[in-house]
């Protein structure tokens, strides 16, 4: 089986070439690889090196509203759920559900009203009275007014399940190259035909370019525009607690505002859980910034201190360490995935901003399938990647 977009001609090439191996390029890889195509992954560092090592592994419905991200959410989570559930133990998926809580009546009363939205599209919402929430979680503030519980919502390791969707897609023929940057593009007049890297030509009948926050420098390589750009965050790790202090994953409802915004500015919106070490993590916080690795104080402060507004007895919790990752964001909240009618035999799957761990699944498999000249189980049309002006603002923030 080969790739819709057709071989290239070269009869030792594979037939698809995956940039980037973080879990988007992971999920992609095994699923091409699931339905027979030669598979070549080409990653510039080590796996799950960029975006997939930073973050906490969320597989959430919870933060969306109705349209084509909410589509692909539920999409993936059936992915997860049925054709990766014999490997679930291996990246460790907890179907721990999320608790989005309201701090005045107000803000419950638009819970409310989202939740009911979300019900008609799919989403499984139990609204939570401001009597019940200890019972979901014992330690909550009893200042908050009420919540709202999303049984679908999980949690994965997202640095296994990059490392074991690309060991089983080994095990069906995929080649998994570290340390091998991508510099240009093979071409036969428009069509893209492979790859160059600092590791040599590698022609293939498709590539797909899954860089991450690098993929907008990616796609300028072939002459196209995809404007991905980095969005930092920063997330707290506390000092060990008893098992389950934290059972589900808890966050403000300001946190679904915060993820719908464009707005380059700091934004810091309560979200805690707990892992099965008892670490505690705390999030989120958001900023453009470029690729400014520097530590903020103001961000991690704020996430602080809008944890305990939560949970009250994390003011006497020890925070061991804190690190950030860069979310690759588009401006209009969607990813880019297909292929791209600038480049033939260029397909993306990229721009997923803070939602790529639970998105990835759904989007190796849609894109396998249009590889493979199927009909994609999702339509693909919202995420088109030629559906940018040629020109834009993201032009000034470079990689550095």
């Amino acid at each position: 089986m080969t790739p819709a977009a057709g071989r290239s001609g070269h009869s030792a090439g594979a037939d698809l070439v995956v940039v980037g191996a973080g879990v988007v390029g992971a999920a992609s890889a095994y699923f091409a690889a699931l339905a027979g195509l030669r598979v070549v992954v080409v990653e510039r560092g080590a796996i799950a090196g960029g975006t997939s090592s930073a973050g906490e592994g969320n597989l959430l419905v919870s933060d969306k509203e109705a349209g084509p991200e909410l589509d692909l959410a539920l999409y993936s989570q059936r992915v997860w759920r049925e054709d990766l559930a014999e490997h679930a133990a291996l990246w460790e998926f907890e179907a721990k559900g999320g608790l989005v809580v309201a701090a005045s009546e107000p803000t419950v009363a638009a819970l409310r009203g989202l939740g009911d939205h979300q019900r008609r599209h799919g989403v499984e919402v139990r609204d939570v009275g401001r009597d019940e929430l200890r019972d979901y979680e014992p330690h909550l503030s009893p200042e908050l007014a009420g919540a709202a519980f999303y049984p679908q919502d999980a949690q994965v390791q997202p640095m296994l399940v990059v490392a074991h969707l690309l060991r089983l897609a080994r095990g069906l023929g995929a080649e998994v190259r570290t340390g091998t940057e991508v510099t240009g593009f093979l071409r036969d007049g428009d069509r893209v035909t492979g790859v160059r890297t600092t590791g040599g030509d590698l022609p293939s009948g498709a590539v797909l370019n899954a860089a991450g926050t690098w993929a907008g420098a990616v796609a300028g390589l072939a002459g196209v525009r995809v404007p991905v750009l980095p969005r930092r965050g920063f997330i707290l790790v506390t000092q060990p607690m008893p098992p389950r202090t934290i059972r589900h994953k808890v966050y403000a409802a300001e946190y679904v505002g915060d993820v719908a915004s464009s707005d380059a500015a700091l934004q810091t919106s309560p979200v805690v859980e707990g892992t099965d070490s008892g670490t505690i993590l705390i999030g989120a916080s958001r900023e453009r910034v470029g690729f400014d690795r520097t530590v903020s104080v103001e961000a991690i402060s704020a996430l602080a201190a809008k944890a305990i507004a939560l949970f009250p007895m994390l003011r006497e919790v020890r925070a061991m360490r804190t690190y950030l990752g860069f979310r690759p964001y588009c401006p209009d909240h969607l990813p880019v995935i297909g292929p791209d009618p600038r480049a033939p035999g260029l397909w993306h799957a990229c721009g997923h901003e803070g939602a790529g761990i639970g998105l990835s699944a759904g989007t190796g498999k849609l894109v396998a399938q249009a590889l493979t000249g199927r009909a994609p189980d999702l339509d693909l049309k919202p995420f088109a990647p030629d559906r940018f002006p040629d020109a834009g603002p993201d032009t000034e923030e470079v990689p550095r």
